[in-house]
């Protein structure tokens, strides 16, 4: 039976990312065919860069595709299957900021966690909705499937204000250790191993990894983790691949000291941000991020390789990279479109898969796919300590959004200092204060 081809909106076309995107897309065609992709953004300039590539790559390799690149939403949203949204709202220059204000504190600035993720996040709710009118206005049998950070915030903010879109939550972080749980065991694929895991997003645990034969796999994991963390045996014999850059080893091997509070399961890595906060601290260099370092290299490359494929009018020998953790919102596309019934880690509203906490929360578990959307899968009850730093983390994330839904300066103090991260409610309320002064553009007005 031949499959119906699906039309995509790339929300974030100027995105460093959205040429890995085209990229894995482009090698996915015989199971997710498509007849039209097209490129929105709010940068005009900055998704020209991008988007000048991209038509030339799919000119080449796939010229049957209509390609679009426009910043009209009524343009970029009629006529379309699916919406893959990866926006950031404000950019690398706030990230920057979200990173940098923490830690004139000792507070550990990051993208997703503490501080850094509720600034993020109070910018990023605002976006996020507005994709989702826009789909809804002029595609409404369409999905959104939303990888846009910070994840959770933006999760509940779909769930409390959106309750009856067609949007999924997703994020590639769990991928992307899975990828290296394969690689540590000598496997050739994550997609052979089948998991269990329960948690919020970039905060859960691991509690079965099996392979396709039942075969119980998470001792030889755990005991890899215990020594190593989640480096995997070529960047132990210093083989490992040069893209992955120091802040990132850093992480991966920081799991070895998350991983003892509860030997029976596997870690996130974000974890250690909410366990080990002081020594991110220490680590951090406050005159130059994580933003800085992607600014200094992933975004030079990618725009600079794009402008090069621009100028010469061939993709030939391009140095673009396909986005092999990407390959997860295909296989998401592909069991809505096609009902394959895939099972895949999403971010959900609870509603008793963890049986013993707040149904409204919105944690990230294994589902089922198909083409009704996700149907997750009971997790039953979870330990105490786990249940413990959950409750506190879905606080802050609740707060977040009642405070930008609400306009409230109190809730946001509140969530601030609910943070596991943030030491005492004074620290909490010096870095609000500033966060407000650099986000006058992006937040809403707080009373």
């Amino acid at each position: 039976m031949e499959l119906k081809k699906q039309s995509i909106a790339i929300a974030g076309g100027g995105s460093t990312f959205t040429p890995g995107i085209i990229m894995m897309l482009l090698e996915n065609l015989e199971i997710f065919p498509i007849r039209q992709i097209k490129f929105y953004d709010n940068d005009p300039e900055r998704q020209k860069q991008i988007a000048d590539a991209c038509e030339i790559i799919l000119k080449e390799r796939a010229p049957e595709i209509t390609f679009v690149a426009t910043t009209d939403p009524e343009t970029a949203f009629t006529d379309i299957d699916f919406v893959m949204a990866h926006i950031r709202v404000g950019k690398y220059a706030m990230r920057e900021k979200d990173e940098k204000i923490p830690l004139k504190y000792g507070v550990i600035g990051q993208e997703t966690c503490g501080p850094g993720g509720i600034a993020y996040g109070m910018r990023s709710i605002g976006g996020v909705l507005e994709l989702v009118d826009y789909m809804e206005q002029y595609s409404p049998d369409a999905w959104m499937l939303n990888y846009s950070n910070p994840a959770a915030i933006v999760a509940e903010a779909t769930r409390k204000l959106r309750p009856n879109s067609k949007i999924i939550n997703i994020c590639d972080m769990p991928v992307g250790i899975e990828h290296r749980m394969a690689e540590i065991l000598g496997m050739k694929s994550r997609k052979e191993l089948s998991i269990r895991y329960y948690g919020l997003n970039h905060f859960g645990w691991w509690t079965d990894i099996r392979d396709k034969d039942g075969n119980d796999l998470m001792p030889a994991i755990q005991k890899h983790v215990k020594e190593h963390g989640y480096l995997t045996p070529a960047e132990l014999e210093g083989k490992g691949n040069e893209e992955v850059e120091a802040s990132w080893v850093h992480t991966f091997g920081k799991a070895k000291e998350v991983y003892p509070l509860d030997p029976k399961t596997l870690p996130n890595t974000y974890l250690k941000y909410y366990l080990f906060p002081q020594d991110e601290v220490e680590k951090a260099n406050p005159e130059y991020t994580r933003a800085n370092e992607v600014m200094d290299h992933r975004e030079k490359m990618v725009f600079g390789e794009c402008n090069r494929i621009a100028q010469l009018g061939t993709a030939v020998n391009s140095e673009l990279e396909t986005d092999d953790h990407a390959s997860y919102i295909v296989d998401l596309a592909r069991a809505i479109a096609y009902n394959t019934k895939e099972r895949m880690l999403l971010i959900v509203p609870n509603n008793g898969a963890i049986s013993n906490f707040d149904p409204t929360a919105m944690v990230e578990i294994p589902c089922i796919v198909g083409s009704n959307g996700p149907e997750p899968l009971v997790q039953g009850e979870i330990p105490r300590f786990q249940k413990g730093l959950m409750e506190q983390q879905v606080a802050v994330e609740k707060l977040v959004v009642e405070a930008w839904e609400e306009g409230s300066y109190q809730k946001l103090w509140q969530a601030l200092t609910v943070s596991r991260i943030v030491p005492n409610a004074r620290v909490a309320k010096n870095i609000l204060d500033d966060f407000i002064a650099v986000n006058t553009e992006f937040w809403p007005t707080l009373n």
